[in-house]
């Protein structure tokens, strides 16, 4: 009689100490009370996974820890604070949250073309439809086995590009002034040279600069981006182990490009020239 009291007992105190325990698990723990705003422990990791790998170390130390709650509770005091002054109904507090709401919109936006872009590419190499062979580029190699190197300078308006060709013609050594003072280019190719091997580069361009000598000074030859004029600088052999990723890429522009022209058979593209 006494032995099963014992037990009984046991069981009781046994059960008494679970019974705490399922109800902490169920509820969230609290690591900052802040009046009526509870942040929790699963918050408080949330916040640890966007910090720097460097800042994440320091604040799992106990200092580091201490340090993020003090933050925490310092940015819940303050938003209650100007809760409590109704500045987040201001006419200035809106004006900023939609200008932000717009500003996301925007990056959700790109985001998600970006994403449709990339998905429709990822299909397509899967596909095989952008593959490219090793006889495709010893084939290309054999035709294109060189780069060439050039610097350009792009005009807006036909008459502008004949006055500096023609200066240039006679006194290739302007080249520099005729840039900055006349290019529309971005900074980055105004003045220094630029290389690319046939494919690489605009069509037309590529054939002028091919054919011509270089340090001679070429155009103005009209493109979508305007009248360029070209002075070819340099030419040299590639050889096969450095062309190799340079033709395996222009080739699957060039067999991205054949789909894409397929594709205007169905969706009508106009696009409207500035320059015409």
């Amino acid at each position: 009689m006494k032995k099963g009291f014992i037990i009984f007992l046991l069981m009781l105190a046994a059960w008494g100490c679970t019974k705490p325990q399922t109800e902490e698990t169920t509820a969230p723990e609290v690591a900052v009370r802040v009046g009526v705003v509870a942040v929790s422990q699963e918050e408080v990791e949330e916040r640890l996974r966007l910090l720097s790998a460097e800042d994440r170390k320091f604040a799992q130390t106990p200092m580091g820890r201490q340090n993020l709650l003090n933050i925490i509770a310092r940015e819940k005091l303050i938003a209650l604070a100007a809760k409590e002054e109704k500045l987040d109904e201001s006419d200035v507090y809106l004006a900023l949250m939609e200008d932000k709401r717009a500003q996301l919109d925007e990056i959700y936006e790109e985001y998600a073309a970006q994403t449709l872009e990339q998905m429709w590419y990822d299909k397509l190499k899967e596909n095989g439809q952008l593959e490219v062979t090793d006889k495709e580029i010893d084939d290309y190699y054999k035709k294109y086995p060189y780069e060439m190197t050039v610097r350009q300078i792009i005009l807006d308006n036909a008459q502008t590009a004949d006055q500096v060709l023609r200066t240039l013609k006679a006194s290739p050594s302007k080249w520099n002034t005729m840039a900055k003072q006349y290019s529309v280019a971005p900074e980055v190719i105004r003045s220094d040279k630029f290389s690319f091997m046939p494919g690489e580069f605009i069509p037309a361009l590529e054939v002028i600069a091919a054919t011509s000598a270089n340090g001679s000074v070429q155009g103005f030859i009209k493109t979508p981006q305007g009248f360029h004029i070209i002075m070819k600088t340099g030419e040299k052999r590639l050889s096969r182990k450095e062309a190799e990723p340079r033709i395996r890429t222009v080739l699957e522009n060039k067999k991205l490009d054949a789909v894409l022209e397929a594709l205007q058979n169905k969706y009508e593209v106009v696009i409207y020239d500035k320059n015409e």
